[in-house]
């Protein structure tokens, strides 16, 4: 923890060491003439669980490493209350994510570039995914090596997740071997931001091998309070540390990463936001911009659960004794075996509809099965797929509810407020049920656990999704770029208005990508670091 004192100045100021900010760090500090200070609310990455692949299980509902938000009341989903897991420690949600590693389609960035985005195109941003990335089967057209992000091809490969992609392939999904490829439709398995079969989070990759550098502090267990506005420029930071608040001061620019929840909270309690919902929160206006808060977006899985004929279900090993011993040992001499998995082995990118021009569903195949994210394992040999629809139609809000920095946000995402939404998770629930009665995976099926055999109409589908959807933990869109007057920073990440103040995660997404959402986020950090640099005249040393 840097001794930083209320009034120290830096060229800049990164809020978050998250997936975008740690990113962010690296590279602005690479030029020796420019001091950064990066700040984040939590502590050192140092639970030896989060960089245990399949640590993600313990770590992502402990609330040392995470804030533990709330969606909700949502009113489609029998005004539930969905759990949002968010990092709270230097890596972000990058140190406490599923680690499966998907870009998204070439056509979400084309689509951010025909709303009017200059430079985000596929062919725009294709070079910073490239960038960042260290791929373990070398560079070609679409990946490249060298980078620091570590992507890894899965290490253990169940004979039921084989299954499961067999099945696909026989309910009429093509095969592929890379998601992240010319296309990303296809059955296969996921890869992962792993290195040597460690988690590689953004802190792994990018923070910690330049933490030496003497012109880069790294501020942990600093809880941002506002922004300091000077006129219509932002110029400094306060944080609460130890019990006690600091101000550290921005030569240049504050640039916000703390993410889809954080950085909207943080500008609207410096009373930067929507006026009306700022004045019913008791905060100032400051400077009046609606849509931070707004365009709120989330992917939305339901679960099918199946018990199996066969023991390899990691289920078998959470329940003994024996095998935990003999997982934990194959983990600690060779790092594989179980404990080297994601939140998903295989899955599947389809259509819901033939005449799609691209995917809109995605399955994640798990070898386990739980009551559910981040509780106990089942007794019995059990599986999981679970589908979500990529691209919702549905918008929510965020809104804080206080002056307080420590107040939880009204968060509702208003999941499958939309009919086009229920309409393709509905044929979702429908790919689901075709692939698990395909004999390729069905021999292995002892029953259908949930939702059973016994829901078998639309709206009986529908009515089990209203109970059990949870989020894949994937909200963004909240300060989206964008020149409308809904949209909170421009193409070049600026916030409307303001002078010296970006937002740079996945806030600033104007639609969903069609995927896992932490791959696009660091490139969202790599791309904003050459515009942070360019913008103050500087050169980026990034290859």
């Amino acid at each position: 923890m840097a001794d930083v004192q209320s009034g120290d100045t830096f060229d800049f100021i990164i809020i978050g060491a998250g997936s975008a900010g740690c990113v962010l760090a690296n590279r602005l500090s690479e030029n020796p003439g420019v001091s950064v200070a990066i700040v984040e609310a939590g502590g050192r990455d140092n639970n030896p669980w989060i960089h245990v692949p399949a640590g993600y299980y313990r770590t992502m509902l402990d609330p040392t490493v995470t804030w533990q938000f709330g969606s909700g009341p949502e009113p489609h989903l029998n005004d539930r209350i969905v759990n949002w897991p968010r990092g709270r420690v230097v890596g972000g949600t990058s140190a406490i994510n599923g680690l499966l590693y998907v870009r998204g389609q070439s056509q979400d960035f084309d689509t951010w570039r025909q709303l009017g985005n200059t430079g985000w195109s596929f062919e725009d941003v294709l070079p910073y995914f490239k960038r960042a990335e260290d791929q373990e089967r070398g560079a070609d057209d679409f990946h490249g090596s060298g980078g620091p992000l570590g992507v890894s091809d899965v290490r253990m490969k169940n004979p039921l997740c084989e299954a499961y992609i067999k099945a696909s392939v026989a309910a009429g999904i093509p095969h592929t071997t890379d998601f992240n490829g010319s296309s990303q439709e296809g059955a296969g398995y996921y890869q992962l931001t792993t290195k040597d079969g460690r988690r590689c989070s953004t802190a792994v990759a990018y923070l910690k091998p330049v933490l030496s550098r003497g012109n880069l502090e790294l501020i942990t267990d600093a809880a941002v309070e506002r922004l300091v506005l000077d006129g219509k420029r932002a110029t400094g930071v306060t944080f609460l540390q130890g019990g006690q608040s600091k101000t550290v001061r921005a030569r240049r620019e504050i640039i916000l990463s703390a993410g889809a929840i954080g950085s909207p909270q943080i500008l609207q309690l410096s009373g930067i936001g929507p006026g009306a919902a700022l004045g019913d929160a008791g905060i100032d206006v400051k400077h009046d911009l609606p849509g931070v808060g707004e365009n709120l977006q989330d992917h939305l899985q339901v679960r099918f659960v199946y018990e199996t004929t066969l023991r390899d279900s990691l289920n078998t090993v959470w329940h003994s004794r024996t095998q935990q011993v003999r997982a934990g040992l194959d983990y600690m001499l060779s790092r594989q075996g179980i404990l080297t998995i994601g939140a998903g082995v295989a899955g599947v990118f389809a259509k819901s509809r033939p005449e799609l021009e691209a995917p809109d569903m995605q399955i994640h195949f798990m070898p386990l099965s739980s009551v559910g994210p981040g509780q106990g394992l089942h007794k019995y040999p059990g599986v999981t797929a679970s589908v979500c629809q990529l691209r919702p139609d549905s918008r929510g809000t965020l809104k804080v509810t206080s002056s307080s920095p420590s107040a939880q946000p009204d968060i509702v995402s208003k999941y499958l407020a939309q009919e086009t939404d229920k309409d393709v998770l509905l044929r979702g629930l429908h790919l689901l049920r075709k692939i698990s009665r395909q004999p390729e995976f069905a021999q292995f099926v002892a029953r259908e656990v949930y939702p059973g055999d016994d829901v078998v109409t639309d709206d009986e589908l529908m009515s089990y999704a209203r109970e059990v959807a949870t989020t894949i933990f994937h909200p963004c869109g909240t300060c989206k770029m964008g020149s409308d007057n809904m949209a909170v920073v421009d193409e070049r990440l600026r916030v409307h208005g303001l002078d010296g103040l970006r937002v740079a995660d996945a806030s600033i997404m104007p639609t969903m990508t069609s995927g896992n959402t932490n791959a696009p986020t660091i490139m969202i950090g790599e791309k904003a670091s050459d515009m942070v640099l360019e913008d103050a005249q500087l050169v980026s040393t990034a290859a």
